[in-house]
């Protein structure tokens, strides 16, 4: 059986730049990379993560009905916590799942949609030539200043010196 974009390639009607474009699949169940030993390890981390947090939210439930106000939050929220890490977990191993099955004849043909039908930048960026700077060299203000901050630069160089620093 084969899965939508897994269709054997007729040599003589392939395109050839497309079909080098396209990962290589691996063969047999897509679902082994899962079996591996990072992803074990991740699986166990979340399992450990989700039972800890679960118990995190009894033990602050204890703790609300012993007469501790601010437990009644956390009785809550570490739960929450628990059902957040699931759901990033399923986007994690449904993320692996995409990357590794590559994109579909329909999504590389919106992509390509999408970059045909807009320009990469909008009108007037990156169009207008740059215009040279002012020549500054007969400002007396920008002089003052800058004679200021050589003064002030001076005065740090030899403050340093005398506390060793320079």
């Amino acid at each position: 059986m084969e899965t939508p974009g897994s269709a054997p390639v007729d040599a003589a009607t392939a395109d050839a730049p497309a079909v080098a474009e396209q990962p290589a699949r691996a063969s047999g169940p897509r679902w082994l990379f899962l079996l591996t030993p990072r992803w074990l390890a991740w699986h166990v981390f979340v399992a450990v993560a989700f039972w800890g947090m679960f118990w995190l939210g009894d033990w602050q439930f204890h703790r609300a009905i012993s007469g501790n106000g601010l437990s009644w939050a956390y009785t809550f929220e570490w739960p929450l916590f628990a059902g957040f890490g699931v759901v990033f977990w399923a986007r994690t191993v449904r993320d692996e799942f995409r990357e590794r099955r590559g994109p579909t004849a329909a999504e590389v043909q919106a992509a390509a949609d999408e970059a045909a039908a807009a320009p990469l930048l909008p009108a007037g960026i990156g169009t207008r030539p740059i215009e040279p700077l002012d020549d500054d060299a007969d400002d007396s203000d920008l002089a003052s200043y800058n004679n200021y901050l050589a003064k002030l630069n001076a005065e740090v160089t030899r403050h340093g010196r005398w506390r060793g620093y320079g």
